[in-house]
């Protein structure tokens, strides 16, 4: 087959632009419901589409968090203040609790209170994490690393406590199926992962097993 391509510059973009056009490439992506606590002690909730494993020993993971102009989102801000926070998975049943958390609401006001959503304490951060998820990391805040003009944050968090249901972990590792976690793709839509492919694990290279060796 062959394809004919669109060439698109990038230093020629905006920065909406380049937003619209990365996020319509990089899909599906995980969704890191965050929950996180404000100054007066209120349950901040939101959504963040951009996170990513960064090392398993010890456990941590970045978040990338855009500003809202020159602001910095309450998210961030409460992470680096208390030292705490949550990442909870949503389920593909979850897509418009999830959408509609990414609201920017009144100073004060609870997304979590909004939207009806129940929350149980953590066993070592402050934080609560949701009741009804399948899977909730609770975390310690490591460090943040800016990036671009926009100062994009990476906020990196060690996971400390994962909090998984019942029966969903098998052999040390998730049932991704059974999980049926929520994904984001381009602009307001969201997506499950569709059917799962199982492969043997890769003991032999494909190499080597057309080489006889």
């Amino acid at each position: 087959m062959t394809w004919e391509y669109d060439t698109i510059l990038t230093d020629g973009l905006t920065e909406r632009e380049a937003y619209k056009l990365l996020t319509g490439i990089v899909v599906p992506r995980p969704i890191a419901w965050i929950t996180t606590c404000s100054e007066d002690g209120g349950v901040n909730l939101a959504p963040f589409s951009a996170y990513v494993i960064l090392s398993n020993n010890p456990m941590m993971i970045g978040v990338s968090v855009g500003r809202r102009g020159a602001d910095v989102k309450d998210t961030a801000r409460n992470m680096k203040r208390t030292g705490e926070f949550v990442v909870n998975a949503p389920h593909v049943s979850q897509a418009e609790q999830v959408h509609f958390s990414a609201e920017e609401l009144p100073h004060g006001v609870s997304e979590v209170e909004v939207l009806g959503l129940a929350t149980v304490p953590s066993k070592a951060v402050s934080v609560p994490r949701l009741a009804d998820v399948a899977v909730a990391m609770e975390c310690v805040f490591d460090q943040a690393i800016e990036f671009g003009l926009s100062r994009t944050e990476l906020i990196v968090g060690e996971v400390k406590v994962v909090h998984a249901k019942r029966g969903l972990v098998r052999d040390g590792k998730i049932d991704t199926a059974e999980l049926e976690p929520l994904g984001r793709v381009a602009g307001p839509r969201y997506a499950g992962i569709g059917p799962v492919r199982s492969f043997r694990p890769l003991t032999h290279t494909l190499y080597t097993e057309q080489n006889g060796a």
